[in-house]
């Protein structure tokens, strides 16, 4: 009897600690597990959106890695924007915001004015750029020119198009402002002191007291945005288009990537395979790639955290 108790009160606390569950689990599978089964599926099959899915096997993945010629300078640009965008990203708003907990006065209309970037659409901020850029006609270039200093073709050359969106990007650093300012008003003060009576630089104060009491957020803000740019699609998107002048309408379909393919992206990839060639197979490859990747980012930086602190400890 006390056995069938026992087990009657473990299978109820099984069941309420279900019902608690239940709503992740569900989000859980119709959210993230069916949509990365059947991307897996139908990455397998033909399918155009309009008939039935049929099995083909290992064709869309060998098209998409030997045949499909923007897949590769996609892939490269993905991993330069995730590469040096993000770091400059956390660098620039780690930068930014000890500048700003540091300043005696004026320390609102500071953090304001570089937070209100951030708040701008992507759109709208992209189109901006894409004029405040423009080599021929636009006002940075006409100032770098009455200085003496080249002006570079920024969204137009293909060298010069990629820096110009890490520089868009930098504009809009204000989320990443307000989360370090968070942190580093945080950092307890008495290791600061206890640092400066031990005759510690401000190198070595940032080296051995801000940066191990940060290490958290800055791991955060690094996954975060490798996440972040994993997705980028809207600001290169648009640049391209503003910059090569096409204006689409009505039955007209821009290639992405101007110029010369250098502001291509795996997402962008996505929507031109699926939703422009309706290859719906090939495009869930893409999406299976990108996610693998951001999979791989995320557990090398988790890894290298956990790394640190053992070496810390």
């Amino acid at each position: 009897m006390t056995t069938l108790t026992l087990t009657s009160k473990r299978r109820r606390a099984a069941l309420r600690n279900l019902a608690f569950m239940s709503p992740w689990l569900i989000g859980f599978g119709v959210f993230f597990a069916y949509p990365l089964v059947s991307t897996v599926y139908f990455s397998f099959t033909h399918y155009d959106g309009f008939r039935p899915p049929t099995w083909s096997g290992g064709q869309n993945w060998t098209y998409v890695f030997t045949h499909y010629p923007l897949f590769w300078p996609a892939l490269r640009n993905t991993l330069w924007l995730v590469l040096v965008m993000v770091s400059l990203r956390v660098v620039f708003g780690l930068g930014i915001g000890m500048l700003i907990t540091r300043i005696k006065t004026g320390t609102g209309v500071f953090r304001t004015l570089f937070y209100l970037p951030y708040l701008a659409p992507p759109v709208a901020a992209t189109m901006a750029f894409a004029f405040l850029l423009n080599p021929g006609t636009g006002p940075v270039d006409s100032l770098l020119e009455k200085a003496g200093v080249p002006a570079p073709g920024w969204f137009n050359d293909p060298s010069w198009s990629k820096p110009a969106l890490t520089l868009l990007a930098l504009w809009g650093i204000g989320d990443l402002m307000v989360i370090f300012m968070a942190a580093l008003l945080d950092v307890p003060t008495e290791q600061y002191e206890a640092a400066e009576l031990d005759g510690a630089s401000a190198w070595q104060r940032f080296r051995y007291v801000t940066l191990p009491n940060i290490s958290p957020i800055v791991m955060f803000a690094v996954v975060t945005g490798v996440i972040q740019t994993m997705q980028y699609y809207t600001q290169p998107l648009i640049a391209g288009k503003v910059a090569s002048g096409v204006i689409q309408g009505a039955g007209t379909q821009f290639e992405p990537g101007y110029p010369d393919k250098s502001t291509l992206t795996l997402p962008q990839l996505v929507y031109n395979l699926g939703f422009q060639r309706f290859d719906y197979g090939s495009a869930c490859v893409v999406a299976l790639v990108l996610f693998a990747l951001s999979m791989a980012f995320t557990a090398l930086l988790m890894r290298r955290r956990g790394g640190l602190i053992q070496a810390g400890d």
